[in-house]
């Protein structure tokens, strides 16, 4: 909003009460947007985020990902376009986003960056207007999916995401740990409170499948996501297992070629967005 100061300590409102709703570019149409989240670094974010996109896209829907993670983009090179470079259109004030193999729109900060390994060295406001500008500047094509690949937290970016795009669910990645559940029972209360839906929660690493008896083992002990899901009355969308094959074709840049079959019931409940 133009009358926010920014100083929250002489703010008499709520911030989850403001409206900050940004308007996307007029050469921009998207349908539904998804923010995946999660309370902590590490667990597979934007894996969940980047297979997802490829399986809607896979389903026929046009796909994008808005990589809000400013500070430690690793959208980019997961699908192998760490070389590629936004096409900005002065005239016309606004970017065109990269588009993958499949054609997957994506927009990232490493695509701006005039080497790839330079660190974005800011402040949180000016994050948060880099992640708004991803909205508004950018030409999304006809999009029916994009998926937001928040950081971990409830800070800055997701507070950001949370107010000024128009986002019509979340879902919440978590990893078995027992140091998760407080984690993710701050990014369940956080939408809470900004009135987002949760879609569901989605565990990854959840389990290693034995290459001989595909017995699996629970490499970080008994997982607590069912309890957690039991505690907010939320679905458990998907586990997702730690897999050498998966880790390697996204280290090659060819996440688009991961066959993850444990994702379908959140893919169906995406794209159940459609119909609402």
């Amino acid at each position: 909003m133009a009358d926010c100061s920014h100083d929250c300590g002489s703010c008499d409102k709520s911030c989850a009460e403001r409206d900050f709703r940004a308007s996307l570019h007029k050469g921009s149409s998207v349908k539904k947007v998804i923010g995946i989240v999660s309370g902590k670094g590490g667990v597979g974010k934007s894996l969940v985020t980047s297979l997802l996109a490829s399986r809607v896209c896979k389903d026929g829907y046009k796909t994008a990902i808005l990589d809000a993670d400013i500070t430690g983009p690793s959208i980019p090179e997961s699908f192998g376009l760490n070389d590629h470079k936004a096409e900005a259109l002065e005239e016309e004030n606004a970017v065109y986003p990269v588009i993958t193999d499949s054609g997957i729109q994506l927009m990232s900060m490493n695509f701006l960056l005039p080497n790839e390994n330079d660190p974005v060295i800011w402040r949180g406001p000016v994050i948060g207007g880099a992640v708004k500008q991803f909205w508004t500047d950018v030409i999304w094509k006809d999009v029916d999916f994009m998926f937001v690949d928040m950081p971990p937290g409830t800070g800055d970016v997701p507070l950001t995401v949370f107010q000024s795009l128009p986002v019509d669910g979340i879902i919440i990645v978590s990893s078995p740990q027992q140091l998760v559940r407080v984690i993710v029972e701050k990014a369940v209360k956080m939408a809470g409170m900004m009135k987002i839906p949760i879609l569901g929660l989605v565990e990854n690493m959840s389990y290693v499948k034995c290459p001989h008896c595909d017995e699996k083992i629970t490499v970080f002990g008994k997982s607590n996501i069912d309890q957690i899901a039991k505690t907010f009355n939320l679905p458990v969308l998907a586990r997702l297992p730690m897999e050498e094959s998966t880790s390697r074709l996204v280290d090659e840049g060819d996440v688009e070629s991961i066959q993850m079959p444990e994702l379908d019931e959140a893919v169906k409940v995406v794209e159940k967005l459609l119909e609402k």
